[in-house]
């Protein structure tokens, strides 16, 4: 199931840029203190590195990911996730923009 919706949040609304505006997103913060960022990933191959551990759920486009120790490339698309240990790193290849909510751990 795709995430269409998030209520009652609090939105940051200065965006989060990297990777020379390749990646933009924005944190959000639930009623109960739980923290997300919702953003999108325009054409590129780039390295992320995680602090915290995550799971990157797909709302829009589609990806190629690859994990830190992996040398297997896997497909994500609407509807998909796939989680990311903290202090870790992982490759992402996009062909078309990706739409996504970080969910961090």
């Amino acid at each position: 199931m795709t995430t269409e919706k998030i209520d009652n949040i609090t939105v940051q609304t200065q965006a989060n840029v990297y990777f020379d505006g390749k990646c933009i997103s924005h944190g959000i913060t639930l009623a109960d203190g739980t923290q997300k960022s919702v953003g999108v990933i325009l054409p590129a191959s780039l390295t992320f590195n995680t602090g915290a551990a995550e799971i990157m759920e797909c709302v829009g486009g589609a990806c190629e990911y690859k994990l830190a120790g992996s040398d297997d490339w896997v497909k994500s698309s609407v509807g998909e996730s796939f989680s990311v240990p903290g202090n870790s790193k992982f490759d992402i290849r996009v062909e078309q923009a990706y739409h996504y909510i970080c969910h961090f751990a």
